[in-house]
């Protein structure tokens, strides 16, 4: 998932430098949403709320 976030990163200064900004701006979204989904990830693990193999 974290190459996943990397990727969407590149995706949107890409395409922000080229001007496209509404695609920078999905991209950057997604990336944030995943970025959220991971922090609260860990933060479950840490806590011993669920227990990952």
């Amino acid at each position: 998932m974290i190459k996943l976030i990397f990727i969407l990163l590149i995706v949107a200064a890409v395409a922000a430098l080229l001007g496209f900004n509404s695609i920078s701006g999905v991209a950057l979204t997604g990336a944030k949403l995943l970025i959220g989904i991971v922090l609260v990830l860990f933060l479950l693990v840490v806590l011993g709320v669920i227990a990952l193999a």
